[in-house]
């Protein structure tokens, strides 16, 4: 280092501490934590936690960091929150930092909601790993070590995106009852989805000229009721239609996309 470097950095050790101890003693007292805290703090809180800004024991475990107990003190009776089906899981979850592997702070609360799926089974083999010996976890974990070794690394993925160790997930235990093809096509989603986007890129709609609509689609209740025959059918001009046969009256560009009427909508 030159000599004028080591001049530089003999000042700047000097000063570093003499600008601290004089913030220190000229700042109100109220404002001390606060400020260092906030000099600290890579970044700002989400709103629902932007309460706890000057507080970082709140959640902040020294040496150890947020640790689950802590996020269940506070969120443990959200009950409405625990008994809907897709979030249902976080009852069972509860464990080791497993709560900031998804739900991540101090970015202004972007990736406070976001899913990671990977981190999730990351989090479910884990709790097999730790499963006592004759466990139906630690069973399934040494089939899986057995038949599927493939899917434990988490490093190789599919042509959808997903890693093997993501096809660990059951779907259908979250996604169920949003599931639009009302499970006419299985409960294994990873076939054709992946965890990034629920669109599937490479999927092409069979042609207009197509008639196995019913491979896929299922006639709404109403079609198997009164409405059907007295405004469905009278509005297509299709009076002998069944309700299997989507294609008589449906367009492939949209639903209500109805064949010499448009895009039609009587509600």
């Amino acid at each position: 280092m030159s000599r004028k470097g080591k001049i530089l950095a003999a000042l700047l050790a000097v000063l570093a501490p003499v600008s601290a101890v004089a913030l220190w003693t000229y700042l109100p007292q109220m404002q001390r934590a606060a400020t260092w805290q906030n000099m600290a703090s890579p970044g700002p809180l989400s709103s629902a936690h932007a309460f706890l800004k000057e507080d970082c024991a709140a959640c902040h475990t020294p040496v150890k960091g947020v640790e689950d107990a802590t996020c269940v003190a506070c969120h443990a009776n959200e009950t409405v929150l625990v008994q809907r089906q897709p979030t249902a899981f976080h009852a069972d979850i509860a464990g080791s930092n497993n709560c900031v592997a998804c739900h991540k702070e101090h970015d202004a609360g972007r990736s406070l909601r976001g899913m990671d799926h990977a981190a999730l089974t990351d989090i479910i083999v884990r709790w097999l790993d730790r499963a006592p010996e004759g466990h139906e976890g630690a069973v399934l974990l040494a089939h899986l070590k057995a038949h599927r070794p493939e899917a434990l690394p988490g490093n190789l993925s599919l042509a959808n995106g997903m890693t093997y160790k993501e096809t660990l997930l059951d779907c259908a235990s979250c996604h169920k009852t949003t599931d639009p093809h009302v499970q006419v096509f299985g409960n294994d989603c990873a076939t054709c989805h992946g965890t990034t986007t629920w669109s599937i890129a490479e999927y092409r709609h069979p042609p207009p000229s197509s008639t196995e609509c019913g491979q896929c689609h299922l006639a709404p209740l109403s079609h198997y009721k009164e409405h059907f025959g007295m405004m469905s059918k009278p509005i297509a001009g299709v009076r002998n239609a069944e309700p299997e046969q989507c294609y008589l009256c449906h367009q492939t560009t949209s639903w209500n996309d109805i064949r010499g009427i448009g895009i039609y909508d009587h509600h």
